[in-house]
């Protein structure tokens, strides 16, 4: 649907990591077609966006790149925490990793031989943190600190992917103000990175299993949650508001064994990043 299409600029990113290797030459990853709230965001704002989401994720730190949260039953890979589902486990969430590996191999780079592979091979936290330092994770961890790039276009990518996905799953009477709220978001850079990185953290909102009582708190959620204000600042302040009711929903709904209330302070310290100037 053209009317519902966003384009964001692939994304780039600067650190102190070695530089990425050469990639082959493809078609491009970001649409050409015109679009009136496309924004032209300096390389300064792009390494930022990259930047704020490695920070945002693991606090920028290397060993940060191959994690297992306590409580849970995948580890999560890369800047981005792409989750990786161990053999046999068919969690609710949306398993990222062996996507975004076949991405970065679309792009000419191939990730190590254990990371190619469909099932997480480590089956628990316990297994995975006494191979911490071995020559797998050690190598994988290598491996994504020299091809961060590549990662940042991954997240870009889905948050481009997105939009046309929820405007097919929303209510027909819904989606003109999911469309219009997306657009006020988008007018300033760090509204772009807001979209960008909730679709990375939190999802789309269009999977069915990740709710909880009937209840989600993806992107599609925030967008329908947020509440009247113009476009600008006000909206970015306003998604991040409204990113925050939608999480406190789900941590009420959520589980008492899985303790999410343990990380409702970060997740409201990275939703008020959203309406602050990059």
């Amino acid at each position: 649907m053209q009317a519902t299409r966003f384009i964001l600029p692939v994304l780039c990113f600067m650190s102190a990591c070695s530089a990425d290797p050469p990639v082959r030459p493809q078609a491009p990853v970001v649409s050409t077609a015109p679009a009136a709230n496309s924004l032209r965001l300096t390389n300064a704002q792009k390494s930022s966006i990259g930047r704020k989401i490695w920070q945002n994720e693991s606090g920028g730190k290397v060993t940060g790149l191959t994690h297992w949260n306590d409580g849970e039953e995948f580890p999560s890979m890369g800047i981005g925490h792409f989750i990786w589902y161990p053999k046999g486990f068919n969690g609710r969430w949306t398993e990222t990793w062996p996507e975004f590996v076949k991405y970065a191999a679309s792009r000419g780079l191939a990730a190590p031989a254990v990371g190619r592979q469909a099932d997480c091979p480590w089956p628990n936290k316990t297994s995975f943190m006494k191979d911490f330092n071995g020559p797998q994770l050690t190598g994988l961890r290598n491996w994504l600190a020299a091809n961060i790039t590549v990662q940042t276009e991954f997240i870009a990518y889905k948050s481009r992917a997105a939009l046309p996905k929820i405007m097919k799953a929303a209510p027909a009477a819904e989606r003109a103000r999911i469309k219009n709220n997306y657009d006020k978001v988008a007018s300033t850079p760090n509204g772009i990175y807001a979209l960008v990185d909730y679709v990375n953290f939190k999802g789309d909102g269009t999977n069915p299993s990740e709710t909880y009582a009937g209840q989600g708190w993806g992107l599609m959620w925030v967008l329908k949650e947020m509440r009247t204000v113009g476009s600008g600042q006000a909206a970015a302040r306003e998604f991040g508001q409204a990113a925050k009711r939608r999480l406190d929903l789900r941590i009420k709904n959520s589980p008492p064994a899985r303790g999410e209330s343990r990380w409702r302070a970060g997740w409201h310290n990275r939703c008020d990043s959203y309406g602050r100037a990059l």
